[in-house]
């Protein structure tokens, strides 16, 4: 027997806002996809704390015995300046700054971030599919939605209506927004958009002569929108209906918002049973983000810290909630680190149990820390227990 058929998995579900057993579609299997980088920069502690708690739960899944697809994207076409289908793409603009090719940024900081998830060591994803390589299926779900009539065309761009998916759905629903109040709060952009209403948003865009990035449409030379990528690959890899999702925080709205919602208008299907949100480290007050400068960069806190270290101190802190970046608590977990190595008494179960019993709770891995620095201090060998939360104790 499973160990997932003895046990029961409860995670928080961000769209019904309450901790929920993780029931998947298909008995013993799991479809999960997480949105991954947009390759134009090295990777941040923030960009770590996401990824790595995606790791944690992909890595625990498969050892409750689940069979998991796990598919994690490479952003590397799309992603304007602005999420309001605005400014340069942020791709092209690295390129047009540093004067090279846009595909030698994405190669470079692709690498970059493989070799950093290795360096922390996570587990590799099922399928790490691109945005340029799925431009076919990007535009057939597109027409998808115009054949439905969620979508409309304006001179050469394509843009969803928000307003005609409220009509019989909710927009809104998982960041928790009601479009009335949204509209009330917009001011009107009327005479600087083609878009019928500023909720809008793009599936495609019409490219400038000077856009390097561009692709041949039915509705002429353009790229796709942030949000379409991440449901044809998605569909592609997992169907219609997934079950779980997951990201960053600062992505519940706009990117999730408008993704559930373009990819029901394609299909008329629940697209996710179960989203995950992973919240933010702030720095000064403010979350760390490339566009404000406040990071702390992983390439040179390693040259300080052991990788086991640095992730050892991310679990410290439970994936669901804000914190501020603190330094010594990668000191601290220095020390913590060389005790859990110091145990010598197997382990008769006791410990690996409670670890289980405090993962199945929301991944609480403040909780399983505790137990597992309780039972070093008894003299207990901590090496599988660690090995739970992706740390090997003896490098």
């Amino acid at each position: 027997m499973k160990l997932f058929e003895q046990q029961e998995l409860v995670i928080y579900n961000s769209i019904s806002k309450t901790n929920e057993k993780f029931k998947p579609i298909n008995d013993g299997i799991i479809g999960m996809y997480v949105c991954g980088p947009t390759v134009y920069s090295n990777v941040h502690l923030g960009n770590c704390r996401t990824f790595l708690s995606f790791d944690l739960i992909f890595r625990y899944l498969k050892h409750l015995g689940f069979k998991v697809r796990y598919v994690r994207n490479i952003t590397d076409a799309g992603h304007l300046e602005n999420d309001a289908d605005s400014g340069e793409d942020r791709i092209a603009k690295k390129a047009r700054i540093e004067m090279v090719e846009p595909m030698e940024i994405v190669q470079r900081y692709t690498v970059d971030f493989h070799q950093t998830m290795s360096l922390f060591n996570a587990l590799p994803p099922s399928i790490e599919p691109t945005a340029t390589g799925h431009i076919i299926e990007q535009i057939e779900i597109i027409e998808k939605i115009i054949l439905e009539g969620f979508a409309y065309i304006v001179n050469g761009s394509v843009y969803f209506d928000v307003h005609k998916f409220n009509e019989t759905n909710s927009y809104g629903k998982l960041s928790g927004r009601n479009l009335e109040d949204m509209v009330a709060n917009t001011r009107d952009l009327a005479a600087q958009s083609d878009k019928k209403n500023p909720q809008d948003f793009a599936l495609w865009k019409k490219a400038s002569p000077e856009h390097i990035m561009q692709w041949t449409s039915p509705w002429g030379k353009g790229f796709p929108g942030w949000h379409i990528e991440c449901s044809a690959l998605a569909m592609r890899e997992l169907g219609t209906t997934i079950d779980l999702h997951g990201g960053g925080s600062d992505l519940i709205f706009p990117h999730h918002e408008c993704e559930r919602a373009q990819s029901e208008a394609a299909t008329g299907e629940q697209f996710v049973k179960h989203w995950m949100h992973v919240a933010m480290v702030s720095m000064d007050g403010h979350k760390m983000s490339k566009s404000r400068g406040n990071l702390v960069f992983v390439d040179k806190l390693r040259t300080r810290f052991d990788p086991r270290v640095i992730r050892l101190g991310l679990m410290e802190h439970h994936y669901r909630f804000e914190w501020e970046w603190d330094e010594d608590m990668f000191a601290r977990n220095v020390d913590r680190l060389a005790l859990w190595g110091t145990g010598t008494k197997p382990d008769d179960g006791e410990l690996l149990g409670l670890v289980r019993e405090a993962l199945d709770d929301d991944l609480d891995t403040p909780r399983a820390i505790a137990h597992i620095d309780k039972a070093v201090a008894s003299g207990v060998d901590v090496t599988d227990a660690a090995r739970l939360l992706g740390i090997e104790i003896k490098s």
